[in-house]
Parts: C-alpha cells; structure tokens; sequence
C-alpha cells in the first residue's frame, strides 16, 4: 500500500500538527535570540539587567505557547480534541506568567543584595536591606502565586460553579478558613512586621530559648538561627513579634564582654590593671579599643570579685577575647602572685584554763 501524501496532509489534525511544530521551532529560536539581545543591550543596567536575566528561562517557553495559542484559536472546531488542547495551552500560559512575575520579583532581591554585600565587618546597613528585601519579596512571591493558582482555578467551569453556589456560606466559610489559616496568615503578618519594624535581621546574634546563635535564614513562616555548636534552632515568625529574646547586634555589632575572678585580699590591682593593658594591646584583632576596665564588684568574708571589661568588634570576638583574656590573667596571678590566689585561712585559737 503506498504512502498518499496528498490523502495525509488533507487530514486537519496533520496540518494543525505540522503548523504548531513549525510555529513552535520559529518561536523558540526568536525567544533565544530577543533574549541574547536584551542581555547585550541592558548589560550596563545592572538591575534591568538582572531582571532581563530572569525573565530569560520563562520567556523561552511563553513565547512558543503564546503562538500555539494562536495555532489551536485558528484551528477548525471540529480538529480532535482541540478544546481540551486549548484549555492545557491556557494553563500552561498562565504558569509560565507566573513563572516570569516570581522570577521579576526575585530579580529586584538579587539587585538589591548584590548592591549591598554583607561581607564587610560594618554590615549593619546592609543586613537591614538585606532582610527587608528578602520578607517583602517571598510575601509578594506568595501572593504572586496565589494568584496565578486561582486563575488557572477559575478556567474550569465546575470551580467557576461551586464557587457561585460557596457565595451564600461565605460568611461561615471565611471565619472556619480564617481560623484553620490562623497559622499561616499569622506568620505572613509577623513576616511584614519584621521587615518594618526589624526587630531581626539576616546574621543578627541572638539569644532564643537560652540558645546563642545568629540568624542564619528567614523565610515566609519561620526563622532559621545557627547555633554556636552548628544546630539549628527553626523558630516561628510570630515568636519574635510575641516573646522576649536577646538581640546582641540590634544597633552595631560592637559588644563588651566580662570575665571574673575571685582572689585573695592581698592582691595588688595595679598590676594586674598594667596586665590588662599589655594583653589588650597585644590583641588588636579582638579588642577595638573602646573599654577597658578592671574593677572589685563583690566581696566575701574570704576573698574579692573582680570583673575585667573589654570592647569587642562582635560577638565571636568578644568571646574569643574573654577566653584570652581569662586564660592570661589567670596565668598571670599564677607566676607573679600565687599566694594572692584565694585559699583558706585557719586560725589557731589556744584556750586557756
């Protein structure tokens, strides 16, 4: 039986099929090469730049659907399955629009972070933009989402129906969503809270539920803060707009940091105050040059407290600075003033008759 092509290409369905194939080939080469030269043209903006970057990987495919859409719109009605291949183009059109209003959103973060990098020691600012920037654009992504999630909802006609039949319940619908969602929404409130007010940011040191760490990542819902000892503590959003913590870095990185000692009446101050001074200088790296003090902040009927403080340029700092300080003052007291360390003194009391 030979092959009549005239017979094949008679078929609708063959010539909608040889159409769509060509359109999409044309559409996909002028995707790539509009987008090739949207780079080379905005190469000198950095911020449309990175958004012409972005919109890049979507763009490639909405193009060839868009004139698909085309292709299956001019196609006969009677073509085989048309309809259902119509609907499944829609759908994917508004995901690939969704695609590129996430990736837009997304490309606004990456200019503004790449602005303000966060690797310099007075990163205050910069973790401030960082945070707002980050919250603001995983809210709007969501929303963005939902969005898109909705439309494509909306093309099928039995959503479009139970929707109509929901409108006389919504009053009772809305108050059970709003309390199942509480949550969510919640979180998504405290996630706007905390990119206005900043009572956190990105790489801020923080103590939560007696936990030293910084916060290593926050995202829509939660917040990710690294432990010293590299766990990680997953905290609720709303916590930080409801519960107490510690914020070491709230204002500058700068914190001083104490150690204390108990020793011996007996011990002189001025050297151990001349000590101080030496190993302060001595470590520039760790102490920034602000406080250095040595005082008596408690005394016993046996021995004397003496607190030691010194500035540091961060957290990490001040601890390795309290270790050096500790560990040197202490062998210090040892080499030049061992009998000045506490220790117990008996009194020999001799009764007579």
């Amino acid at each position: 039986m030979e092959l009549n092509w005239s017979q094949l290409l008679a078929l609708t369905e063959l010539r909608v099929l040889l159409l769509a194939s060509c359109a999409v080939i044309v559409l996909v080469v002028a995707a790539r090469i509009l987008c090739k030269l949207a780079i080379r043209i905005t190469s000198r903006l950095p911020f449309v730049s990175q958004v012409v970057l972005n919109l890049c990987p979507p763009f490639t495919f909405f193009l060839p659907l868009l004139g698909l859409q085309g292709v299956w719109a001019a196609a006969p009605e009677d073509t085989l399955f048309i309809n259902g291949i119509q609907h499944f183009n829609g759908l994917a059109i508004i995901g690939v629009v969704t695609w590129m209003g996430i990736s837009a959103v997304q490309a606004f973060q990456q200019a503004i972070e790449r602005h303000n990098p966060t690797d310099v020691r007075n990163n205050l600012r910069a973790r401030r933009i960082h945070t707002q920037t980050q919250l603001l654009v995983r809210t709007l992504s969501f929303f963005v989402l939902l969005f898109g999630l909705s439309i494509m909802l909306m093309t099928f006609p039995a959503v479009r129906q139970i929707g109509a039949g929901l409108m006389a319940s919504a009053g009772v619908a809305g108050l059970a969503v709003g309390f199942a969602a509480k949550p969510v929404l919640g979180n998504i409130i405290a996630g706007l809270q905390i990119a206005v007010t900043q009572p956190i940011r990105l790489d801020d040191v923080v103590i939560v539920e007696n936990e030293w760490g910084r916060i290593e990542e926050i995202t829509g819902t939660y917040v990710v803060i690294r432990i010293w000892d590299e766990r990680r503590l997953i905290v609720p959003l709303q916590y930080f707009i409801e519960q107490p913590f510690q914020n070491w870095t709230r204002e500058t990185a700068s914190i001083i940091g104490s150690v204390y000692f108990w020793v011996d009446y007996s011990m002189p101050l001025e050297p151990l105050r001349a000590e101080l001074d030496r190993l302060l200088e001595k470590a520039p790296e760790l102490w920034d040059g602000r406080v250095k003090v040595l005082q008596v902040t408690d005394t016993t009927d046996k021995v004397i407290q003496l607190r030691a403080l010194a500035s540091a340029f961060d957290a990490p700092s001040a601890w390795d600075l309290r270790c050096y300080l500790r560990e040197n003052l202490v062998g210090f007291m040892q080499r030049e003033y061992p009998g000045n360390l506490p220790h117990l003194r008996i009194a020999d009391v001799t009764r007579s008759d």
